[in-house]
């Protein structure tokens, strides 16, 4: 009997302008924008590329003596784009496009979005938006007459008036609904793939086969959703005219509105500094310290001068030949004074760079910690609704989101660390008079490439999506169920 309702139900929405619309969505769009989105990796792997040539940071070399200036880029950590970008692009143009390594700390290059940010007052089309925004709306649409459509042209009650179990009949409207829906859906993906391997896209690869397949099946969990709601609205109202209303309100409200809002009202809740402003504390917490430093430093070099020409002879006559002998053996011992004075001047230089040290690093901490925790509470507002479960998982799984970006910047502080212990830690400021030899120059420490985690790590680090995504499924499945067996037919 199950099976007899399925196949009159899809044949209810094969024959229906809703499935017609479906179907030139999926084979229009879903190809197109995979390869649109492959061609734009491409764009963005050769910029990469030509940017690191570019930057020749291989052959850098440095020699501490010469002094270095505090706010002079020595190197650059470079984002390279990810593969997986072609189904969701994720953070990918708004993250830093490289990394800075300067003495004051960590400056950030433009972001790709700065040079076509035009195209970004329209918003960007990806898989993940015709998942998130497109196919979530067709699934409302569905599904908000299943029941209230019935009931209201008198079919419901001669339908149920036979010895047939109400959870059979919906579950018929569920099942076949969302079979119509998932296999043009599924079929234009297939198409799509296919496209994108004749183009070069490595689908086969280890570390994107699995990856592509997880991200399908987080896609039909996500449709599966909203079918959920539709049903749910639909067994509440007894007017199909008023369930499509509601469920476009709820569709704007889940889609559109409140992933936005948890972000908004977080900045009020937990505000923060900007990265530049804390750029540019660090700047003057430096000046300040070399302010003070020199200050103290000229005390110790008047003090060690005036002590010296006390102990050093004095010409005994006033001719040119007198003077010059007199010079000359000030300077007998070639540059030793220059040395005993730096030898006096060393320990400070060391106090006021640790101490500048502590002082930025202190700052830094108290950036991230209210950044992280600005962040947190924007993610637990925004996962009221699945939308947002679904671009947190999506990007994850894409290595375009929250994951890729904290392992972006956690490797530039780990290059930063090491350029801090082979570079910036040798940089002598207090030098009275430098003398550069060739064994002092130090070879640049190379940009160390960034991690990338397993497909079960990033799941492991995704799992408060996935179960929130099953539980709003099983909870609006549920309830439509138990709305459904208590309405009076």
């Amino acid at each position: 009997m199950l099976m007899t309702l399925i196949q009159k139900e899809i044949m209810h929405h094969i024959l229906s302008v809703r499935f017609v619309a479906l179907l030139l969505m999926c084979l229009l769009l879903i190809p197109l924008t995979l390869s649109i989105g492959y061609r734009n990796y491409q764009q963005n792997l050769v910029d990469y590329q030509e940017t690191v040539k570019l930057a020749n940071i291989e052959e850098a070399k440095m020699n501490p003596k010469m002094g270095l200036k505090p706010e002079l880029e020595v190197s650059k950590l470079f984002l390279k784009p990810a593969p997986l970008s072609v189904f969701a692009n994720g953070l990918g143009d708004a993250l830093p496009s490289y990394l800075g390594m300067t003495r004051n700390g960590i400056t950030q290059g433009a972001p790709a979005l700065v040079s076509d940010s035009l195209s970004y007052l329209l918003g960007h089309l990806d898989f993940l938006f015709l998942v998130g925004t497109v196919f979530s709306l067709l699934a409302l649409l569905f599904t908000f007459d299943a029941v209230a459509g019935e009931r209201e042209a008198g079919t419901l009650r001669i339908t149920l008036s036979n010895s047939l179990p109400r959870d059979l009949f919906l579950w018929s409207k569920l099942i076949g609904g969302y079979l119509v829906f998932v296999v043009p859906f599924l079929v234009s993906l297939l198409f799509g793939l296919l496209v994108l391997v004749w183009q070069g896209f490595p689908l086969g690869e280890p570390e994107i086969f699995p990856r592509v397949m997880s991200l399908i099946v987080v896609s039909l969990l996500y449709i599966g959703v909203f079918f959920a709601i539709g049903t749910v609205i639909s067994t509440y109202l007894d007017n199909s005219k008023t369930a499509l209303i509601l469920a476009f309100t709820v569709w704007v409200f889940a889609v559109l509105i409140t992933p936005r809002v948890g972000f908004l009202a977080a900045k009020f809740i937990a505000p923060t500094q900007t990265l530049q402003s804390v750029y540019l504390e660090k700047t003057a917490l430096r000046e300040n310290f070399n302010a003070e430093l020199e200050e103290k430093k000229q005390k110790i070099h008047d003090e060690f001068w005036k002590s010296r020409s006390k102990n050093q002879p004095q010409p005994t006559s006033t001719s040119e030949a007198d003077i010059e002998k007199t010079l000359e053996a000030h300077f007998a011992s070639g540059f030793g004074p220059t040395k005993e004075l730096d030898k006096k001047v060393e320990p400070l230089e060391e106090e006021f760079r640790q101490k500048f040290k502590e002082g930025a690093d202190e700052i830094e901490r108290r950036y991230k910690r209210e950044k992280a925790r600005q962040e947190a509470v924007g993610e637990i507002l925004s996962r009221i609704t699945p939308t947002s479960s679904l671009i947190y998982l999506t990007t994850n799984l894409t290595q375009t989101g929250k994951a890729k970006r904290d392992n972006y910047f956690q490797t530039g502080d780990r290059y930063y660390d090491a350029l801090d212990t082979d570079w910036f830690s040798k940089v002598v400021d207090h030098v009275s008079m430098r003398i550069v030899a060739a064994y002092d120059t130090v070879q640049m420490t190379q940009p160390p490439p960034l991690e990338t985690t397993t497909l079960g790590e990033t799941l492991g680090q995704s799992m408060v999506d996935i179960l929130l995504l099953c539980f709003f499924a099983v909870v609006l499945t549920t309830g439509a169920f138990l709305k459904f067996f208590r309405s009076d037919i």
